[in-house]
């Protein structure tokens, strides 16, 4: 994979939720997202039922290095990103621009808004020089 040296300035996380409707509106969101997927970070399509079912694209993160083969399992890290506050300050129509999670393995993942109206996401690993990396791995592991 060619690795990026370049990441939008704008991505920054969201400050922690500290009220109970903070976190009822996240719980809310965590009950509606969708994940859409991009057949550019897929080398294997699983069940994610994408046109084309899977066109990597060189320079482009794959979920399948992050073990994440299954729609039901990307599905599942963007609510627990939603529910543990791990959201952008920038928003589209109540949803984050970003989200971000870890799996298992402690693979930090970032997902991207693809449609405002439904809340639909697409996601990829973060790279290794991703200066967020780490403060998303930090407060995932704080949680």
């Amino acid at each position: 994979m060619i690795g990026r040296d370049r990441f939008n300035p704008k991505r920054r996380l969201q400050p922690i939720a500290r009220t109970t409707a903070e976190r009822r509106f996240l719980d809310a969101l965590a009950r509606r997202v969708r994940y859409g997927g991009n057949p550019e970070h897929k080398r294997n399509p699983g069940d994610f039922g994408l046109t084309p079912p899977s066109s990597p694209r060189p320079g482009k993160t794959l979920c399948d290095d992050a073990n994440v083969h299954r729609r039901s399992e990307a599905v599942a890290l963007l609510q627990a990103g939603l529910r543990r506050g791990l959201v952008s300050a920038q928003t589209r129509n109540d949803w984050p621009q970003n989200v971000w999670a870890v799996t298992a393995a402690g693979i930090p993942l970032e997902a991207e808004l693809e449609n405002q109206a439904t809340g639909s996401y697409h996601g990829y690993p973060m790279p290794h020089n991703d200066p967020l990396r780490e403060d998303v791995l930090k407060r995932w592991g704080s949680r």
